[in-house]
């Protein structure tokens, strides 16, 4: 914590007070492009770190969301007693859609029917 405020404590000063190419920028996304392109990441590692933590956080906040509103649907009053790793195993197609919509129904009933023998075939 102690080198990060000395970092940010310098960072404040050389970026406002000397160096000019960051006086009109608008957005975070554009701090993050111009030190990286002025090669200014390198000297201020943690307070590029935090700017890249504050540009992702509101992808992981959706994710979290959208997890949390698939559990309330998947994890009602009458499935309350499903263990942890059944409602994970619920969970993930539901919220990763977009990605197990590529996947065939075919290709997962096959890769199902491989990791154990069945009594009966699917």
């Amino acid at each position: 914590m102690v080198t990060l405020k000395n970092q940010y404590e310098t960072y404040i000063v050389d970026v406002r007070d000397v160096d000019e190419r960051f006086s009109n920028l608008q957005r975070l996304i554009d701090l993050s492009e111009t030190l990286v392109k002025i090669k200014k990441h390198l000297n201020y590692p943690f307070v590029f770190r935090l700017v890249k933590f504050t540009l992702l956080l509101p992808i992981f906040t959706t994710t979290v969301e959208r997890t949390f509103s698939t559990m309330k649907l998947i994890k009602s009053e009458l499935r309350n007693r499903m263990n942890d790793e059944f409602m994970s195993s619920c969970l993930v197609p539901n919220v990763e859609r977009e990605i197990f919509n590529i996947i065939s129904d075919e290709t997962i009933v096959n890769m199902f029917q491989e990791m154990k023998t069945r009594r009966g075939q699917l």
